[in-house]
């Protein structure tokens, strides 16, 4: 059955004709013997099939028996020229089968590279076209990065570019210093790093969004917050004061009083003085 293929959107798909597959020379499928040869004898198993690559060209199959390579197959490829009948081997090769077993996918140290990898004494180059960078000289939409890339002499050679300080911000934001961290939720709602004393603003376009604790206290000491971000370290966080205890007034009853006997004893001041008159004349 052909295969279908189209060649533009507005075009109806045509189908197109299945190369006709190869004959297999019987010479060629003949030489079992000479294909097992070209591997070691213990390395290699029953065969397993032959199998026509092109007009006398022969593709022989050989299970594999090394340890370690379960699944794999052995391919040696023999061939003939035209009118004669002496068959040769082309190449021999280790190939995987179905369920063998294969190593991972190869990829770069700088996709497998997570946060965190790079410990005390570890060098990581960046490359010359990371696109988290971007000459100095070159403008930018930072203010604050133009004026330093333009002072002669003093300017950085690379600076991070719009597409840096986006996945920057993004990593950040998203991460355990952003509004959504369980300290974060946790704190008082008005406890936001943005009004707090202790906040230190980022320079350039971070400033709006971003800056650094410097609080001695906090989770965050030394590390970069969202200025949405929260703890209960906040400069402005006061223990809430106690309800005060509310009193009665205290009410003197003159109507009621209690008579007391007093002491007359002798040698009493109350024994040698007189009373006094309540008035005069």
């Amino acid at each position: 059955m052909g295969t279908v293929t189209t060649t533009s959107a507005d075009q109806q798909p045509t189908r197109a004709k299945a190369e006709p597959r190869a004959k297999l020379d019987s010479a060629c499928a003949a030489a079992v013997d000479l294909a097992r040869s070209a591997v070691d004898a213990d390395a290699i198993g029953e065969h397993l099939e032959a199998v026509a690559e092109g007009e006398r060209v022969v593709t022989h199959y050989f299970a594999c028996t090394l340890g370690g390579y379960k699944g794999w197959r052995w391919a040696v490829t023999v061939a003939r020229v035209a009118r004669s009948k002496q068959v040769t081997i082309c190449e021999s090769v280790l190939l995987p089968g179905s369920g063998a077993l294969l190593a991972p996918v190869w990829v770069p140290w700088t996709e497998r590279l997570q946060p965190g990898d790079l410990g005390v004494g570890d060098l990581l180059p960046t490359t010359e076209d990371d696109d988290r960078l971007a000459p100095g000289y070159v403008l930018s939409d930072d203010p604050a990065v133009e004026d330093v890339s333009w002072d002669l002499g003093l300017g950085r050679p690379r600076v991070m570019s719009r597409l840096g300080r986006e996945d920057a911000a993004q990593r950040w934001y998203d991460g355990d210093h952003g509004p959504q961290a369980p300290i974060s939720t946790a704190a008082p709602r008005d406890a936001r790093c943005g009004t707090c004393g202790f906040y230190l603003p980022l320079a350039g376009s971070m400033r709006s969004v971003f800056g650094a604790c410097g609080n001695l206290f906090a989770p965050d000491d030394g590390r970069v917050v969202s200025a949405d971000h929260g703890c209960g370290a906040h400069s402005e966080v006061l223990l809430e004061s106690a309800a005060p205890v509310e009193e009665l007034p205290t009410v003197f009853d003159d109507s009621e009083v209690e008579s007391v006997a007093v002491s007359r004893a002798a040698g009493s001041v109350d024994q040698q003085s007189p009373p006094e008159p309540y008035g005069h004349g």
